[in-house]
């Protein structure tokens, strides 16, 4: 019982009871959300929710994942502000992009109706730059009380916007608008928690002139050149099956997919997300430390694993009841999803501690090329079970199958790779 006391396991503590609140609040209103919007609206949200995702990827070149990682509090924030100056640019070239080709895209993927909404796209992203940099610099700052507060607040703002509207207007555009209102309060309000708790650098963002931003840019520029294009490819391979669900079988199986891969990322963002937070900036002070990271990584890897088996189980068996009865007959479907979606989320939840020690193992190139191999392995999965099977669920089923030998070869290989490193450092401070 002793270790669970240590700072570690505390900060997850913390950081999990957050996301367990906010969780907590999403699964309170999802029953009434699903009854009242329908798998339509919830499947051209999930198509506009992809669309933001891989654009947000590349809005700030990764460099916001940086932030936890120099010593000097300057640098650190020098990183702020360059994060925010490339999401301006690359949002503004984005509006650009809307506007001349946006209609057409939209069209090709069977999703015509979103087109009203197109310039919701930037906006999106843009928010989606500020909420990541404002949570790593407060994971920098150690805030996870902070963080867990702050999830807990804008989960319950955005879900009671989404029921109180959808019962006068229950359509995407709500769901879109309140989901981008949602991430902005929770920007908002953790500024206003850094300010009031005094963890705010005393180092202003305008004292970092251009020359030192660039700098820094150049000197974290492995993030720009292979953690941003791996983020895109594996935001792309996340969202392939909802933009090819979509264009083959209508918005509707987007709504099923959306809907299971929602519910399913439930005890994935309870304590998988909060395992990342926590462990990313530990596992960075071992390494930097010379200090071993594999059985660091081994040991909160297989927690993981005990902690998630069973719900793992109990969807597998009976996901099309769970889902028909919690949100609604309709949703039957998307039960057929889950139970296969399943398997492929619970890996991406056990290998948190393994991505955590990613940047910190300067892995980013070898990241990219893993992610490259991944998604390829997917999209053929998808092909041959949509266009060989004319299935969806064969499709899906295939998609997770190649998506869980994926995992399994990340983690092995960041394992392997911590291992190595270690030895390595040994033999650097050997006279």
């Amino acid at each position: 019982m002793q270790r669970f006391r240590t700072p570690f396991f505390q900060n997850v503590a913390t950081v999990a009871g957050g996301t367990a609140a906010a969780q907590a609040i999403l699964i309170a209103f999802t029953p009434l959300i699903t009854r009242l919007y329908g798998p339509q609206a919830f499947g051209l949200q999930g198509l506009f929710l992809t669309i933001v995702a891989l654009g947000s990827t590349f809005a700030a070149l990764a460099y916001p994942m940086a932030i936890v990682l120099p010593k000097s509090e300057r640098d650190a924030i020098g990183l702020v502000r360059l994060s925010l100056t490339i999401g301006v640019v690359v949002t503004l070239a984005t509006c650009v992009l809307a506007a001349v080709f946006g209609e057409k895209i939209l069209v090709f993927l069977n999703a015509s109706e979103l087109t009203k909404f197109i310039y919701l796209v930037p906006v999106a992203m843009f928010v989606a730059v500020c909420n990541e940099t404002a949570t790593q610099y407060s994971i920098r700052t150690k805030a996870f009380k902070l963080i867990a507060g702050v999830s807990a607040a804008s989960s319950l703002i955005s879900n009671t916007l989404k029921a109180g509207f959808g019962f006068v207007v229950p359509t995407a555009g709500v769901l879109i608008a309140t989901n981008i209102l949602g991430h902005a309060i929770k920007v908002f309000l953790l500024l206003k928690g850094q300010l009031k708790n005094r963890t705010a650098s005393s180092v202003r963002i305008k004292s970092v002139d251009n020359d030192a931003m660039w700098t820094l840019a150049r000197r974290h520029s492995d993030f720009a050149q292979y953690r941003a294009p791996q983020n895109l490819i594996n935001a792309l391979s996340a969202g392939l099956p909802v933009v090819l669900l979509a264009k083959y079988y209508g918005a509707t199986a987007a709504g099923f997919y959306s809907l299971a891969v929602m519910a399913l990322a439930v005890p994935a963002n309870l304590i998988g997300s909060s395992v990342l937070q926590v462990f990313y900036p530990q596992v960075n002070e071992a390494i930097q430390r010379g200090q071993p990271s594999k059985h660091l990584i081994i040991r909160t890897t297989l927690g993981l694993v005990l902690i998630g088996i069973l719900p793992l189980l109990v969807i597998v068996v009976g996901g099309p009841w769970l889902f028909s009865f919690v949100f609604g007959a309709q949703w039957d479907q998307s039960g057929v999803y889950a139970q296969w979606l399943s398997v492929w989320l619970f890996f991406q939840y056990v290998n948190k501690p393994a991505v955590a020690a990613i940047p910190s193992l300067m892995l980013h190139r070898g990241l990219l090329i893993y992610e490259l191999f991944s998604t390829s392995s997917k999209v053929l999965a998808l092909y041959i079970g949509f266009a060989v099977y004319e299935s969806d669920v064969v499709g899906i089923a295939l998609f997770s199958i190649a998506g869980v030998v994926a995992y399994v070869w990340l983690i092995s290989w960041v394992i392997v790779h911590a291992d190595r490193s270690h030895k390595n450092s040994q033999l650097g401070r050997q006279p």
